[in-house]
C-alpha cells in the first residue's frame, strides 16, 4: 500500500509585482515535492526593504537574503497539528542570484521553496554533515521537478 501523501495547506502573497514571479501552482508544487509530513505554510515574496528588514530583525544580519524560514514550533507534536510556518523569498536577491549563477529564474525559486520546506521541517546545513545531507536531499527533489542539480556550477 502507498504512503499517503502529506496534506499542504498553502498560502502565497505577493508582496510586490513584477515579471518571473512564480505561479501559486508552481509554488504549490515544488512545496509539496519537498513535503514529508501535513504542513500549513504561508509563502510570502518581499521586495528588498522588507527582505533586510525581516532579516534584521530576525536574525541580526542587516541586508536582504534570498529565503527566510520561520517555524511555529511551539505547539507540542502530540498535538496532532500540522506544521506551521512561512516561508519568505526576496524576489531582487532571488533574481540576482539566478543571473549571477547562470540559472533560469523559475529553478531558483524551485529550488529555494524546497530548500524553505525543508529547513520548515527540521533540515539544517549549520554542520558539514548536515549540510551534505541536505543539498543531497534538495539536488534529488529539484531534479524529480525537471530542474538541474542547483549545486553544480552553470556555464555563463
Amino acid at each position: 500500500m502507498a504512503a499517503k501523501a502529506p496534506k499542504l495547506s498553502l498560502s502565497v502573497q505577493y508582496a510586490l509585482a513584477g515579471d518571473g514571479l512564480p505561479t501559486r501552482p508552481q509554488l504549490r508544487q515544488w512545496a509539496k515535492a519537498a513535503l514529508q509530513q501535513d504542513a500549513e505554510i504561508t509563502l510570502r515574496i518581499v521586495d528588498a526593504p522588507e527582505g533586510q528588514e525581516l532579516n534584521r530583525d530576525y536574525r541580526g544580519k542587516d541586508y536582504a537574503t534570498n529565503v527566510l524560514t520561520f517555524v511555529y514550533d511551539d505547539m507540542p507534536a502530540e498535538t496532532g497539528l500540522p506544521l506551521m510556518g512561512d516561508i519568505v523569498l526576496c524576489a531582487p536577491v532571488v533574481a540576482r542570484e539566478a543571473a549571477e549563477q547562470g540559472k533560469s529564474l523559475l529553478a531558483h525559486y524551485a529550488h529555494l521553496v524546497v530548500h524553505g520546506v525543508l529547513h520548515l521541517q527540521g533540515f539544517d546545513h549549520e554542520t558539514d554533515a548536515e549540510a551534505e545531507q541536505m543539498e543531497a536531499l534538495e539536488t534529488q527533489i529539484v531534479i524529480k521537478l525537471g530542474y538541474d542539480n542547483p549545486y553544480l556550477e552553470q556555464p555563463h
